[in-house]
Parts: structure tokens; sequence; C-alpha cells
């Protein structure tokens, strides 16, 4: 594997399993590096993080992509669902363990991660430099409670969003949802695109776009 396999043992005494690439030079200079978070679906759920590399950014790497990031996958443990406080301390350990450029922290998941990536997003906006939720939905109230700071780092987040119309498993309503409510709450930068006949695999067509990650890095926090 191209992915080092670790483990995080500080999640409220939960071990969590993730992989970990590091950039082409990251071991040989001093410069801080961007960061992007993966947050996978409901099928990579267990206690094998190799399953991670089945698809999105940790795929790619697999069949040999490079990236001028760091790029962090933890797993969720089998049956449970991401809960953002451990998502944001997995955060807050990385750019600790890591050479992180804080400014350049990204997000990223598909379906349960999808959802998780509205919600970490949600909560802590003023984290990230820009997210990529795919086929997911998210807790639409949220936003709307946010203390003022958060909401105004709110309003500056760079979001696009990508569903196929006929997703059986997660409606492309959720996604709209979500749309709708940060655009309620200020954000005019949210970009939503629907793939028309695609099904709940909106994510393989999403990350294979020769455009999706130069646009990441192209934003700052």
């Amino acid at each position: 594997m191209r992915q080092t396999i670790l483990r995080h043992s500080a999640l409220h005494g939960r071990e969590t399993d993730y992989l970990l690439y590091l950039p082409p030079g990251y071991n040989q200079g001093r410069d801080e590096k961007p960061l992007l978070l993966f947050l996978h679906g409901a099928g990579q759920r267990g206690s094998d993080p190799s399953m991670l590399s089945a698809h999105g950014p940790p795929k790619l790497v697999e069949e040999g992509r490079d990236f001028p990031f760091i790029l962090a996958s933890p797993q969720c443990p089998a049956g449970g669902n991401w809960v953002t406080r451990d998502l944001k301390e997995f955060l807050d350990f990385l750019c600790e363990e890591y050479r992180v450029d804080r400014s350049r922290l990204y997000l990223t998941g598909l379906s349960m991660g999808g959802f998780a990536t509205w919600n970490l997003a949600s909560e802590y906006p003023d984290m990230f430099a820009a997210i990529i939720p795919i086929c997911g939905g998210g807790d639409f109230i949220r936003p709307l409670l946010l203390p003022e700071a958060k909401r105004e780092a709110l309003k500056t987040l760079p979001v696009r969003t990508f569903h196929g119309d006929n997703d059986q498993v997660v409606p492309v309503g959720e996604s709209l949802r979500m749309v709708e409510i940060f655009r309620r709450a200020g954000n005019t930068q949210v970009e939503l695109t629907v793939y028309p006949g695609v099904e709940h695999d909106s994510w393989t067509q999403t990350y294979a776009a020769a455009d999706l990650f130069a646009w990441l890095l192209e934003h700052r926090r």
C-alpha cells in the first residue's frame, strides 16, 4: 500500500484506525502542508483500514496518484456512525502530529461520510478552507444556531456538493435541503451538481474530475 495504517487512541477513549498518505518530499522538508480529511461511507465501517482504499481519494492514491497534501482517512467502527466531536478531536490531533497548514484544511466524504462532512462543517466552519460533501445530508438546524463568529465563517466557506438524481439510498433532496440551509445562513459559495440518471454512486465521477482537487487547493481560511 502507498498509505500507512496507523492508530489514534485519544478519541474519548476509543481507538481509531486511519490511513495516512504523506505527499512526495514531506519527510525531506520542514514546510507545512495542506490536509484533506476523507470520511468514508457505511460500507467501509469495521476494523480493516485497507477497506478504505475502495473509494475516493484513498483509492486514487493506491492507483498511483500523487497529491500535494496530507490525506487522512479514519475508519468508523462496525455498526457505528461518525461523531462530530470525535472528528474534531481527530483533526486537532493531526494538526499537532504532522506539519499541517491550518489555513488549508479541507474536508470531503461520501454517503454516511457526506452527512458527516455537512455536520462537521456546520459546527466548525471556521476550521475549513473548503468542503466537498457527496450524496449526503445533515442536521439542518445546526447552521442556524451558530454563534456570530462562526456564522460569519460559514458565509465564506466554499462548498461543492454532488448527488445523483436517481439515488435510492440517500435521496437528492438531502443535498438540496442542505444547500438551501447554507444559503439561508448567508453562504453564497455553495455549488450543487446533480448528475442526471445517476444512482447512489455519485462519488466515482466526482473524484475523477480533473479540476476537483485543484479547486480545493485554491482556497485558504
